[in-house]
C-alpha cells in the first residue's frame, strides 16, 4: 500500500496531500521526509533523473505536468514491489487537471503575477493567500480513493492469477522391470577415457614433482607408475640455474657506495657548499610566475586568479541560438550547431512533446559528451532539460531558442553551485579565532589530500601551501606519502622552495613552512596524528596532509585511508583528480566518497567522512572540454575549490559557475 501522495506546484506551494499511515504523517511534516528530500536533492539541485528515488527506506516517484507546473509524487516503503504505482501516478494527473483545470491555471497565472510584481488590486482578493484548497478540492478524496481502490484491486487480482496456475502432471512411474538388458550399461568408450585422464594426471603430477626439485640422488632415475616413462634428471647447470638466488644488490663501481656518497646524491636537502651564503642558488623567477600572480584584497588577503576561458563569452552566450536559427542552404558546424534543422521543425506556437523534442536531447547529450562529461552524467542532465520542457508553449521560433538555452543554462547552473561554502580562508580564519576554554589548546586546521595515482596532489598541495603562506599562515606539510620511492624528497623540495619565496615580496618565508617526515614504510594514519599534535604545540596555523595515491577498486588501500580519515578527522578531505578524465571521474569519485564513508563509520568513529571537496588538475590541457568538472560535482554534490593549471606555485585558479556553464554551451 502506499503512504504518502501529494500535488504541489514548483514553487512550493502544496495543493493537496494524503498520508495513509500516522507514520508517514508524522514523517511528511519534518524537514526529513522523503518527499522533501526528492525535491531538495533531485528536482531543486537536479542530481539525478532516475525515474525512481529512495530515501531513508522509502521509495519515490513523481511526474510533472510543465504546462501548469505542478508535480504528482507517491511515496511507498521500498521493499513493497508495487507495479502500478506508473499507471496511478498518469491517471491521477490526468484526472486531477480536467477536473481542476479552470482553477489551477487562474491559480498559475496569479503567481506569476505576484512573482512579477504586476498583480493589481482587484485581483489581490484572488492572491495564493486567499485561496481555500480545502474547499477547492473537497470532493478529491472521494475521487483519489476510488481511483487507488481500482488500481490496488487489479493488481491483487493478477497476484491471484498467478498463484491459481495448475500445477502439471506427473508422468505415471512404471514398476520396476527384471529384465537385464533394460538396465543400463556403462559405456566402455567413457572408462577407457576415465583411465586415460588418470595417466595423464598422474604423468603431469610426476613431471611437476621432478622440475620442482627431488627428494633422492641428483641423477636418479624415476619411473612413472601409470606412464612408464622414465623421468629425465636435471643437469648440473640447470639445477644450479633454479637454486639461483635473488636479484643482486645493484654495484656502484667496485663497492657499495658510503653514507658520504649517498648524501651527495641527495638533492632534496640544502648543501652549505652549493650556493652563496650556504644556500642552493635558484633561480625564483623559475618558481613563480609574475603573470599568474593573485590578487590582494582591501583587507590585505591574497586571492588566487579566477579561470579565463579565452574570451569565449560572446560565443557562449550564441551558441545554443546559432544552432537553433536556420542558415538557408549553408550546413552548420559543431556538435550544437548541427541541431539546426532539428530546431527549425518546432518553429510555431505549439506545445513541445517528448517526441519533438527526442532528436533535440540526443543532439545535446552528444555536444556534452564532445565537451569531456561523463555519458551516464550527459543522459541524467538532458533527461531533467526534458522534463522541464515538455508540455512548456512556445511561440515563435525565438521563443523555442530562449526555452532550450533558459532550460540548459538553468540545469547545469543548478549542478555546479555548490551547496556549502568554498571559502575555504574564511573557514580557516573561523576556527583559529574562535574562542576556547583558557585550559585547552587550539588546534590546527587540517587538510587531508586524496586521489589516484599520478594525478598531481602532491604539487598541487604545495601550491595551495603558497596561496595559505601569502595570506600569513604558518603551514606544516605531513608526508604521509610512505610507499611511493622519491615523495617524502618531493615534498622537501617544494618546503625548501617555498621556504625561500618569502611572502609579498620579502626574501624568504622560512618559519612559515616545515615538513614533518618519518620516512618510508611506517603507518601514515600514526603520522598523520604525530603531525596534528606537533603542529599544535608549535602555533601551526594548518595542517596539509599528502597521501599515497591509490586505485579506487583497491579495498586493503581505501581501508587504509579511511583509517587515517577517522583518527585525525581532518577538516576538509580534498579529492584531487584530473581534467582529462573524462568517463572515469563517476567511478573514482563514487567509490572514494563510498569508501571513506563506509571504512570511517566501520572503524568506531561514528558517522562517516565523505569528500568535501574537489581540486581539478591539468585544468590548461582541456581548453573548452570541461566535462570534468560538471560530472565530478553531480557525483558528490561538493564544489571544486580549485583548479590547478600549470608548473609554479602561483599557478592555481578559482572556478566561476557561470565561466563554466558558457565554456560548456560554447560551440
Amino acid at each position: 500500500m502506499l503512504d504518502h501522495c501529494s500535488i504541489s506546484h514548483k514553487g512550493g506551494i502544496v495543493l493537496w496531500s494524503r498520508s495513509f499511515t500516522p507514520e508517514a504523517s508524522h514523517l511528511a511534516s519534518s524537514s526529513s521526509s522523503p518527499v522533501n528530500s526528492l525535491i531538495r536533492e533531485a528536482l531543486i539541485e537536479g542530481r539525478t533523473a532516475e525515474e525512481k528515488y529512495e530515501k531513508d527506506g522509502y521509495a519515490v516517484k513523481w511526474t510533472f505536468f510543465n504546462d501548469l507546473e505542478l508535480i504528482f509524487v507517491v511515496a511507498y516503503h521500498r521493499i513493497l514491489q508495487l507495479t502500478y504505482v506508473d499507471d496511478l501516478l498518469a491517471a491521477l494527473k490526468a484526472l486531477f487537471i480536467k477536473l481542476f483545470e479552470p482553477f489551477l491555471t487562474t491559480f498559475v497565472a496569479s503567481l506569476h503575477a505576484i512573482k512579477s510584481g504586476k498583480l493589481v488590486s482587484a485581483a489581490a482578493r484572488d492572491s495564493p493567500k486567499g485561496w481555500n484548497f480545502a474547499k477547492t478540492f473537497e470532493g478529491w478524496d472521494g475521487v483519489f480513493d476510488k481511483l487507488l481502490k481500482g488500481f490496488e484491486d487489479k493488481a491483487a487480482q493478477e497476484r491471484k492469477s498467478r498463484y491459481r496456475q495448475v500445477a502439471p502432471a506427473l508422468p505415471e512411474s512404471s514398476p520396476p522391470s527384471d529384465d537385464l538388458s533394460t538396465v543400463p550399461s556403462e559405456s566402455s568408450i567413457a572408462v577407457q577415457d576415465e583411465q586415460q585422464i588418470a595417466r595423464n594426471v598422474q604423468a603431469l603430477k610426476n613431471r611437476l614433482r621432478g622440475r620442482g626439485g627431488r627428494r633422492g640422488g641428483r641423477g636418479a632415475t624415476r619411473v612413472d607408475s601409470e606412464s612408464g616413462r622414465d623421468s629425465i634428471p636435471a643437469s648440473d647447470s640447470e639445477s644450479t640455474s633454479k637454486r639461483a638466488k635473488g636479484k643482486a644488490q645493484r654495484k656502484w663501481g667496485d663497492s657499495a657506495p658510503s653514507e658520504t656518497e649517498m648524501a651527495s646524491l641527495d638533492f632534496s636537502t640544502d648543501k652549505p657548499d652549493s650556493g652563496i651564503n650556504g644556500h642552493l642558488s635558484h633561480d625564483l623567477q623559475a618558481l613563480v610566475d609574475k603573470a599568474s600572480l593573485g590578487t590582494r584584497t582591501r583587507d590585505g588577503l591574497y586571492e588566487v586568479k579566477d579561470w579565463d576561458f579565452g574570451g569565449k563569452d560572446d560565443e557562449a552566450n550564441g551558441a545554443i541560438t546559432r544552432a537553433l536559427k536556420n542558415e538557408g542552404a549553408m550546413q552548420p558546424s559543431g556538435s550544437l550547431g548541427a541541431l539546426s534543422s532539428l530546431f527549425s521543425r518546432l518553429t510555431g506556437s505549439k506545445t513541445l512533446s517528448e517526441q519533438d523534442l527526442k532528436p533535440v536531447l540526443e543532439g545535446m547529450k552528444q555536444h556534452l559528451m564532445k565537451k569531456n562529461v561523463a555519458m551516464e552524467i550527459a543522459d541524467k542532465v538532458c533527461e531533467g532539460v526534458g522534463e522541464s520542457l515538455v508540455g512548456k508553449k512556445v511561440g515563435g521560433f525565438q521563443t523555442t531558442s530562449n526555452a532550450v538555452r533558459t532550460a540548459l543554462s538553468s540545469s547545469l547552473t543548478r549542478i555546479l553551485t555548490p551547496k556549502t561554502s568554498t571559502d575555504l580562508l574564511l573557514s580557516i580564519r573561523t576556527k583559529l579565532s574562535s574562542p576556547l576554554p583558557s585550559a585547552q589548546q587550539r588546534m590546527p586546521y587540517s587538510i587531508t589530500f586524496v586521489g589516484v595515482n599520478g594525478v598531481g596532489k602532491s604539487t598541487n598541495l604545495s601550491k595551495v601551501c603558497f596561496w595559505l603562506i601569502q595570506n600569513g599562515l604558518r603551514v606544516l606539510i605531513a608526508a604521509c606519502d610512505t610507499f611511493r620511492s622519491g615523495a617524502v624528497e618531493q615534498l622537501r623540495v617544494h618546503v625548501r622552495n617555498l621556504s625561500m619565496l618569502g611572502v609579498n615580496g620579502a626574501t624568504n618565508s622560512k618559519g612559515r613552512v616545515e615538513l614533518y617526515e618519518k620516512g618510508y614504510g611506517k603507518d601514515a594514519a600514526g603520522i598523520a596524528k604525530e603531525a596534528i599534535a606537533y603542529a599544535k604545540d608549535n602555533d601551526f596555523d594548518v595542517v596539509l596532509i599528502d597521501t599515497a595515491g591509490r586505485m579506487q577498486d583497491n579495498e586493503p588501500l581505501m581501508r587504509a585511508l579511511a583509517k587515517l580519515v577517522a583518527a585525525n578527522n581532518p577538516d576538509k578531505i580534498i579529492f584531487v583528480g584530473e581534467a582529462l578524465v573524462g568517463n572515469e571521474a563517476v567511478d573514482q569519485l563514487t567509490k572514494f566518497d563510498r569508501a571513506l564513508r563506509d571504512f570511517s563509520s566501520a572503524s568506531g568513529s561514528g558517522k562517516g567522512r565523505g569528500i568535501d571537496g574537489m581540486l581539478v588538475t591539468k585544468w590548461d590541457t582541456v581548453d573548452d572540454k570541461v566535462g570534468a568538472a560538471l560530472s565530478m560535482t553531480y557525483v558528490t554534490g561538493q564544489p571544486i575549490i580549485f583548479v590547478g593549471c600549470g608548473q609554479t606555485y602561483t599557478d592555481l585558479r578559482q572556478l566561476r559557475v557561470a565561466n563554466v556553464v558558457q565554456a560548456i554551451l560554447s560551440d
